[in-house]
């Protein structure tokens, strides 16, 4: 049901301050880090290939949201009802998204990318 593990979502309460951490300490490369809407999310790698790392001013909860693509969202979803999944659905640049929690606390999303040039649209941009 699902394909590549693309990003972890995590929540940060300081993204300036955690995003230079994992520049220092884990060698990660800074991909981007945009501000606005009163908030800043800052997207890093810590190796390829791999998921990239989403640290973001805004999520709220304490765990990080696992977030995979999937090829077709509407199929997805389809099968996550029939599995009793509530999910809530928006939409990210990339194309639709749902989310969900397990009943651990686990959180996910899927989203299918039907805007592919979303996927670097931030790439190289860093606002301080």
């Amino acid at each position: 049901m699902f394909g590549s593990l693309d990003y972890i979502y995590m929540p940060a309460a300081d993204v300036d301050g955690e995003t230079q951490r994992y520049v220092e300490t884990l060698g990660a490369e800074l991909v981007w880090k945009v501000r606005g809407m009163g908030t800043t999310v800052a997207c890093l790698r810590l190796g390829e290939p791999g998921p990239a790392i989403l640290l973001s001013g805004h999520l709220e909860g304490a765990g990080a949201i696992l977030v995979y693509r999937v090829p077709d969202y509407a199929a997805t979803l389809a099968q996550l009802r029939e599995r009793n999944v509530s999910v809530r659905e928006l939409e990210i640049p990339h194309g639709p998204c749902a989310t969900f929690t397990m009943e651990g606390g686990q959180r996910y999303a899927v989203y299918q990318l039907t805007r592919p040039g979303a996927v670097h649209h931030f790439d190289g941009r860093i606002d301080s």
